[in-house]
């Protein structure tokens, strides 16, 4: 019989949303570069790793072929410690609506909890919110060699928390998130909009909606 054992959280966009300071930290880079970089653009970098993001930004300026692979990476590096410094910013106060009490409720419930985030910066992000208590694992993309929509990292989590796969729930906010969680074999409760979270198994509009009775009434309601 299906249980609900484990919820295995994407960072960015569910538990709080640092969009902002990746929009800016990018934003500088690409400026720097000589390319014009927008919020509507940005929004194609939601879900991807650093280096591709910075792939798709040069791209677009149609600078991918002047840098080495080791420039590149100099490139990524420079954009994250300007990010690091953004989001020292970061105070309990920037947890999004509803997340505390619904990690309140999972860990009353005996439920595991697992974080599985793209970001490199998870546990200073995690340690800024002060909400570490709440989790059994953390996996972050140092951790990982792919990313999402790769399930690798949701299936890491579980396989951290000792978990089967069916018997967990991923909550995601982004396309390529929802696909690694259904890759990886999991219930997939996406945040966000119908249209962008088709794949998702459950669609809520925004973290406030989320509660233990509801996610586990639809998890255990599907096939």
């Amino acid at each position: 019989m299906k249980e609900l054992h484990a919820v295995i959280f994407d960072l960015d966009g569910v538990i709080t949303d640092t969009a902002e300071y990746h929009y800016l930290a990018w934003k500088a880079l690409a400026e720097e570069l000589g390319i014009s970089f927008d919020r509507e653009f940005n929004e194609q970098l939601k879900g991807i790793s650093r280096m591709e993001s910075l792939e798709k930004i040069l791209i677009k300026g149609g600078k991918e072929n002047e840098f080495t692979y080791e420039e590149k990476e100099k490139l990524a590096t420079q954009k994250n410690e300007h990010y690091k410094t953004l989001i020292k910013r970061i105070t309990p106060n920037d947890l999004l609506p509803g997340i505390e009490a619904f990690l309140q409720e999972i860990k009353a419930a005996n439920i595991k909890i697992g974080l599985a985030s793209a970001s490199k910066n998870a546990f200073s992000v995690i340690e800024s919110l002060q909400v570490g208590n709440y989790f059994d694992t953390i996996v972050d993309a140092a951790t990982v060699k792919n990313s999402k929509p790769d399930p690798e990292v949701f299936l890491k989590a579980a396989d951290q928390l000792n978990v089967a796969y069916e018997n967990c729930v991923g909550v995601e906010d982004a396309e390529a998130g929802v696909e690694a969680i259904k890759r990886a074999g999991m219930f997939a409760v996406g945040v966000g909009t119908k249209e962008a979270m088709a794949k998702a198994d459950y669609i809520v509009n925004s973290t406030g909606e989320l509660t233990l009775a509801k996610v586990k009434e639809k998890f255990l309601a599907a096939k």
